[in-house]
C-alpha cells in the first residue's frame, strides 16, 4: 500500500489539503495528515475549519521509521508561511527529494516551501499567480498558465480550483492510469 504524508499548518487552504486526502484514500492510498508548526492534532485552516490531523509532525518523525512514498503541502496564508518555517518539514521534504519520492505542493507552497528545499533544483514547476517572484532563483522554472506540473518526482499546482487535477495527477503516479480512471469517473468529474 502506498502512504503518503499531508502537512496541516496553522491556516492551511482546506480545499488543498482535503481534496487529496480524500481522492487518494477513494484510491486506498494510506494518508497520514500531520500538524505541523503546532503542539496540537487541532488545526484551524484559512477559512476557520478546524481539523483534527492524525498526528503532530514531531510524533510523526520520531515513529516513522522509513520515508512514505510522498508529502503534499497545501497553500492557505499563513499555512503555507508557517510549514515554511518549520526546519523539521523542510528537511523531511530535502530527504523524500533526495530519496525520489514524490513531494507535491499547490497555491503558494511551491513559491514559499519548495523554495526553501532542494526540490525545485533543474525543474519545471508552477503556483498560485504571481507568488513565483518570492521563490528566487527558481522563478525562471516556473511555468504559467497549466492546472499543474509534473517534473520528475515533483507536482506543483496553481490554486484551489486546481486541487482536484492536483490530487488526481498524485494518484496517477502512485497507483496508475486506471486507478486514476476508475477515482475521475467515480466522483463524476469532469
Amino acid at each position: 500500500m502506498k502512504k503518503v504524508i499531508v502537512f496541516l499548518a496553522p491556516g492551511f487552504e482546506e480545499v488543498e489539503a482535503l481534496t487529496p486526502v480524500d481522492y487518494l484514500r477513494r484510491a486506498g492510498v494510506e494518508v497520514t495528515t500531520i500538524a505541523t508548526g503546532t503542539a496540537s492534532r487541532n488545526v484551524e485552516g484559512a477559512r476557520k475549519i478546524t481539523v483534527v490531523a492524525d498526528m503532530t509532525l514531531e510524533t510523526y518523525v520520531s515513529s516513522c521509521a522509513e520515508l512514505p512514498d510522498a508529502v503534499i503541502v497545501p497553500g492557505g496564508m499563513p499555512g503555507t508561511v508557517n510549514v515554511s518555517k518549520c526546519h523539521q518539514a523542510l528537511s523531511l521534504i530535502d530527504k523524500m527529494n533526495e530519496e525520489g519520492k514524490l513531494v507535491c505542493a499547490i497555491c503558494a507552497a511551491p513559491a514559499l516551501v519548495l523554495s526553501r528545499t532542494k526540490a525545485l533544483v533543474g525543474r519545471k514547476w508552477t503556483c498560485y499567480p504571481d507568488m513565483e517572484g518570492e521563490a528566487g532563483e527558481y522563478a525562471a522554472n516556473h511555468v504559467k498558465d497549466v492546472p499543474f506540473v509534473h517534473c520528475e518526482n515533483v507536482i506543483t499546482s496553481r490554486g484551489a480550483g486546481t486541487a482536484e487535477q492536483f490530487a488526481m495527477e498524485i494518484i496517477r503516479e502512485l497507483c496508475g492510469e486506471e486507478k486514476k480512471e476508475e477515482i475521475r469517473k467515480g466522483t463524476i468529474q469532469r
